[in-house]
């Protein structure tokens, strides 16, 4: 399929990207700064083993055969795809690169906007207009009640018991258990009023949604721009507390807690283990700093590398996912142990979601703190996904706590 694309600068001015999300978005914003898009113009899938590879290949052919006029020339203009991929090679999910009608970019004081028209979907002018110059009305949903998903509170705890014992045998480190829960949608639901809510509470945090899939995260699979990598592991939790002392002494005990170091130090290891490859160069923190979210602590650690050979960011995106810090590690045994005792398939959840350029470049993040819409047998229903890192000394109780803190973004979205 032919495709034309022209990107333009805009005039930047109190300019909200987040005032400016159309009806089903696709959106990737971090602190104000990002890309929304509007329409479908093109779409990529893939399943299987090798769908990130694939999707990899047939992006590198769709942009050698691209039209692009761009006169911003910054990462995110010109020819740009969303994507969200599935977490399993098994999965039931279809994984996506999803080209716009329209894009709205916002970075370092700079706005652009890129229309892209293929022989399917001419360029409409007037849609174009009205997208970017005006803030859109959002709904005000009724709130969501969330029930138990096919992973049950008690049922999630034998996981965590039986993954304990698998520890103790010797037969992994550490495994990443999840739960669901899930709960009817309401009449009129506007995602678009929960992507706010988001994105106001979790400015630091990756704001995302994709074909249906959406919520916050706070771990950076990785970053690709002009030869330069970089990622942020997250592995190591604790609740905030309820007054300044309280919350410092929280923050010290997670800093000095064996069983989160742990946890976080098998994160990190694994994925500066993976990058090495790719890399001349690659620098971790020498050890985590404590990260501060409205309703968590986090232990997290930078990474930063240095390409040695051309990849794309999708291909780093293959040989990172999934990381130590959503599956376990060894990586194949703790996959094959999570897909024996969660009752469910992930889909996208815990996957990479982002965004690549026609260059190769781009960002993806972690599809955390979220939810994605999908159909059931009574009709429209909204599945939200929480988990933790399992090591040994790991309890059922503590761990399911744990759970219930990271549902709570999107548990206040959706509210």
């Amino acid at each position: 399929m032919s495709i034309r694309l022209s990107t333009i600068a805009l005039e930047l001015g109190s300019f909200d990207l987040i005032s400016r999300l159309p009806e089903n978005p696709m959106a990737y914003i971090r602190g104000g700064q990002g890309l929304v898009g509007w329409g479908e113009a093109l779409r990529i899938e893939a399943r299987g083993e090798n769908r990130i590879q694939e999707l990899a290949t047939k992006w590198r052919e769709l942009a050698s055969s691209a039209k692009v006029e761009d006169q911003v020339k910054l990462p995110g203009t010109g020819l740009v795809a969303f994507g969200s991929i599935a977490f399993a090679d098994d999965s039931a999910a279809t994984s996506v690169l999803i080209v716009p009608k329209i894009l709205l970019g916002v970075r370092d004081g700079r706005a652009w906007l890129t229309t892209v028209e293929t022989e399917a979907n001419p360029e409409s002018t007037e849609a174009v207009e009205d997208f970017w110059l005006k803030d859109a009305e959002y709904g005000s949903n009724l709130p969501v009640q969330f029930g138990s998903g096919a992973q049950t509170a008690d049922g999630f705890k034998r996981s965590v018991e039986d993954a304990v014992a698998a520890i103790s045998r010797g037969e992994l480190k550490k495994v990443v258990l999840a739960r669901d829960l899930v709960g009817a949608m309401p009449e009129g639901f506007d995602i678009r009023a929960s992507l706010a809510k988001l994105a106001s509470r979790f400015p630091t945090c990756w704001v995302y949604s994709v074909d249906g899939l959406f919520g916050a995260s706070p771990e950076l699979l990785v970053r690709v721009a002009h030869g330069q990598v970089s990622a942020r592991v997250l592995a190591g939790t604790a609740g905030r507390g309820t007054d300044p002392e309280v919350d410092k002494a929280i923050s010290a005990a997670l800093a000095a807690s064996t069983k989160n170091t742990t946890e976080h130090a098998f994160a990190v290891d694994s994925l500066v283990q993976t990058l090495q490859p790719f890399c001349s160069q690659v620098d971790a923190d020498p050890k985590p700093f404590s990260l501060a979210l409205p309703n968590l602590w986090h232990l997290a650690s930078d990474v930063h590398g240095v390409l040695r050979e051309e990849a794309s960011v999708l291909d780093l995106a293959a040989a990172l996912h999934p990381t130590a810090a959503v599956a376990g590690t060894p990586r194949l045994e703790a996959q094959e142990l999570l897909g024996s005792l969660e009752p469910f398939d992930r889909g996208r959840y815990a996957g990479p979601v982002g965004w690549i350029g026609a260059d190769g470049d781009g960002e993806w993040a972690i599809a955390l703190r979220g939810a994605k819409i999908e159909e059931s047998q009574t009709g429209e229903v909204i599945r939200a996904f929480a988990g933790c890192g399992i090591v040994a000394g790991s309890e059922p109780e503590a761990e399911l706590a744990e759970t219930e803190l990271k549902f709570s973004p999107i548990r206040e979205a959706l509210n």
